[in-house]
């Protein structure tokens, strides 16, 4: 899976748990996820100040998102940042909890 724009790239990451964004071929951050069942719990994402303002944090939350529905998962923003997002984002709600799924 990778998600691009000619100068980032986002990959996930299984080994380590997370999403990764490069830029110019550099790892620029990454939102870490845990596997629960069918969910995937975003908890924590962190861009290197580095490369901030870049817009790299949206670009790595939209693809970690549509990759984790792509594969039937269903998503739990725990992390304040994917949260952020996804209520900016509402085409996701019917894949994510506390929004179009309640448990």
């Amino acid at each position: 899976m990778s998600e691009s724009n000619p100068e980032s790239k986002v990959a996930d990451n299984p080994g380590q748990n997370r999403y990764e964004v490069f830029y110019g071929g550099e790892l620029a951050g990454f939102a870490e996820y845990q596997l629960r069942e069918d969910e995937t719990v975003f908890i924590h994402t962190e861009i290197d100040g580095a490369f901030s303002g870049k817009g790299l944090g949206g670009v790595l939350a939209k693809a970690a998102i549509e990759d984790a529905i792509a594969k039937g998962r269903v998503i739990r923003p725990l992390c304040p940042f994917i949260k952020a997002y996804l209520d900016k984002h509402p085409q996701y709600d019917a894949h994510v909890i506390g929004k179009g799924i309640q448990r």
